[in-house]
């Protein structure tokens, strides 16, 4: 029984098939290629810098927000430039490099 590999909620699943994207599997032992180190957790990153949320509700509602306001053509970017990543990582022999 592996506990290492993150649960994966329903409504990111439902996205990810609404988007008609392909999901690689991810190991779960792989610290160089951290999927958080992606744009999409990047941006919301940023979005939540400086910002105190004051409950679960404050919190919920800035995500749906950050969610709503992206257009496709950023979660397309994204998705388009992991195959770069990767290779660059392959190329340093497995080290994971920041950008």
């Amino acid at each position: 029984h592996d506990n290492a590999r993150p649960h994966t909620s329903l409504m990111t699943r439902q996205k990810l098939r609404e988007l008609v994207w392909e999901v690689l599997m991810h190991s779960p032992y792989s610290p160089d290629l951290a999927p958080s180190d992606y744009h999409l957790f990047r941006s919301l990153q940023n979005s939540l810098d400086g910002k105190t949320l004051a409950d679960k509700k404050a919190a919920e509602n800035h995500l749906k927000k950050f969610f709503a306001d992206k257009p496709q053509k950023f979660y397309t970017d994204g998705i388009m430039k992991l195959p770069e990543k990767w290779q660059k990582v392959i190329d340093n022999n497995g080290q994971y490099i920041l950008d």
